[in-house]
């Protein structure tokens, strides 16, 4: 058995990183202090006093539009605003701040880079994001967060991102659909739908003649016509005229008369040309017919 996709698919991954029938492989962690927000970005968010001017000014920095015009920037910018309040409740220093906002960052690029499911190769993702600044182990990574703090982080990210991954994953990645067709070796295509239904249709139409032959051929009995009556009034005629043979010719329906009168008229004809010998079966056989109403 071969299985085939069709070409159009192939195409669309060729154009559409994101159209590829696997998941693409996720980067290596490394550390990404001060990658999204600088140190500027980050002192000018500090200064912010109000939630509105923090959700503006944050717009500016990382380059989205207004949540009027557009809602995946608006659930980009819902999710990088409640990271910021978290790390301010948590005390965060600048750089801790801004490799959190990095770490969600990365973390939204990788659930979003594939429509199909990895959630499993994202957490593990996370995970080495987080390694990568907990342990000092220059250049691969510093220890910039504590051990409760670096549990902190990774309850609040699973308890927010990954409790509703599959809704980041619809909102800001195309509906995938496979086109699948079977191909089995040694044996005749399958008949599409309309070329099916046409051959019915002729051998429904082949076969109307010849029902209608069956028909006509399967037609029930006619019932006596007046010859059949007249032969049998000369029946009766002609047993008057031969010697002793006495026979009652049936009362009833013309199509119970039928054999009656066909018999009738052969003993007739048999007694025409054998007199003597319907003399003899007349007296040998002398109980007459019965009528038959």
């Amino acid at each position: 058995m071969e299985t085939g996709v069709r070409t159009e698919s192939v195409a669309a991954a060729d154009e559409d990183p994101a159209a590829n029938l696997f998941p693409p492989p996720l980067p290596q962690p490394r550390i990404c202090m001060w990658k999204y927000l600088d140190i500027h970005s980050m002192q000018r968010l500090e200064k912010t006093a109000s939630t509105e001017e923090m959700r503006k000014l944050l717009a500016e920095l990382l380059g989205l539009s207004q949540p009027s015009q557009s809602l995946r920037d608006a659930i980009v910018l819902d999710l990088f605003h409640h990271a910021l309040t978290f790390c301010r409740q948590q005390g965060f220093s600048l750089e801790q701040t801004s490799t959190v906002c990095a770490m969600l960052q990365e973390l939204h690029k990788a659930c979003t880079a594939t429509p199909l499911g990895n959630v499993e190769e994202c957490y593990r993702y996370f995970s080495s994001l987080l390694f990568c600044h907990g342990i000092r182990r220059p250049p691969f990574s510093i220890d910039l967060f504590k051990e409760e703090q670096l549990l902190a982080v990774a309850d609040y990210v699973v308890n927010t991102y990954f409790r509703h991954f599959k809704l980041y994953k619809y909102a800001f990645t195309p509906q995938v659909r496979l086109d699948l067709s079977l191909t089995y070796i040694g044996l005749q295509p399958p008949k599409l739908w309309a070329e099916q239904k046409e051959s019915e249709e002729a051998e429904e139409q082949a076969a109307t003649p010849q029902e209608e032959e069956l028909e006509t051929e399967a037609q029930p009995e006619q019932e006596p016509s007046e010859d059949l009556r007249g032969l049998g009034c000369r029946v009766a005629a002609r047993r008057r005229e031969t010697s002793g043979f006495q026979a009652v010719l049936p009362v009833g329906s013309l199509s119970q008369m039928a054999p009656y009168t066909a018999a009738l008229a052969r003993l007739a004809v048999l007694y025409a040309g054998m007199p003597h010998l319907g003399s003899f079966l007349s007296n040998s056989f002398n109980p007459p017919l019965q009528a038959v109403n």
